[in-house]
């Protein structure tokens, strides 16, 4: 199976799509497909790359991805987790290419618009959840039914963008393979240290040859990418409520110096992490 574009299997006849997935682990390489979906987190955690961005996931969250926007789930292994998801494919002319621009429908556009870069809703979160629960046992027509409620409560909700990118920014089978290669290769050993030649030859370009193909495509260097994972490692961490020290923390993230990870994760969380889990704490 090609890694990029990854192909969502669809009834001939039907407008929706749903999928369960249940397991160890969800599909852990970067993909990208035509389709918009909508997520639920049912349970497990870890790592979400949307586009240019690294992200974390758990339970109950609602995830919006659209459609051709490059994604992983990378998840966080542990002993008896079981990493549980159900998800709504659909396209924006699942249902004729005039669908959603009828009066009735047109103030759903906006939930098109912020899927381009890929959202998380801050609120209404258990009443998308509940109508999430109806849907793998509702006849077809009510499933529509409920597929346009749990639009218009997304719409309604709170949100937060989950990528700088947006769909438009494509990856051909050559960069996915390529791209995928990189973020694989970097979620699983972000906790070692990883020299540039090291990552390049997981690209199979020369170091500055890579430095520069990645900036473009991401619009970030890969040292940037990699404390952002780093960073959202630790957070995840924190979360947890573990009784692990800050350097403790600092060293299971991959940092190696606890003056660095106090001041990249002021940089990209606007605080210190011992401040950070007081928030968490209180």
């Amino acid at each position: 199976m090609k890694v990029l574009p990854f192909t969502i299997p669809k009834p001939k006849r039907d407008a929706l799509i749903l999928q369960e997935d249940k397991g160890a682990s969800f599909y852990q390489l970067l993909h990208q497909h035509k389709e918009l979906q909508i997520s639920q987190i049912i349970s497990g955690e870890g790592t979400l790359i949307v586009g240019d961005t690294v992200n974390s996931y758990k339970e109950g969250d609602i995830v919006i991805l659209g459609g051709d926007l490059p994604h992983v789930f990378k998840t966080e292994s542990g002993e008896n987790v079981i990493s549980h998801m159900i998800t709504i494919f659909f396209t924006k002319e699942s249902f004729g290419p005039e669908f959603f621009y009828t009066e009735e429908l047109k103030y759903l556009l906006s939930f098109f618009e912020k899927a381009n870069n890929g959202f998380r809703i801050r609120s209404r979160q258990q009443q998308v959840i509940l109508l999430f629960e109806q849907l793998f046992n509702a006849t077809k027509l009510d499933r529509f039914i409920l597929f346009l409620q749990i639009m218009k409560t997304i719409n309604l909700s709170k949100f937060e963008y989950l990528s700088n990118s947006n769909s438009e920014k494509k990856y051909n089978d050559i960069e996915g393979r390529r791209m995928s290669a990189v973020f694989e290769f970097t979620m699983n050993n972000f906790r070692n240290e990883i020299s540039l030649a090291r990552i390049a030859q997981e690209a199979t370009m020369t170091k500055n040859a890579f430095c520069k193909y990645f900036k473009k495509r991401t619009n970030k260097t890969y040292t940037t990418f990699l404390n952002e994972l780093r960073i959202e490692e630790a957070c995840r961490i924190i979360q947890s409520q573990t009784d692990q020290s800050i350097t403790e923390i600092a060293e299971l993230s991959g940092f190696n110096n606890i003056s660095n990870f106090n001041r990249k994760f002021k940089q990209l969380k606007n605080k210190t992490p011992r401040d950070y889990r007081k928030e968490l704490r209180l």
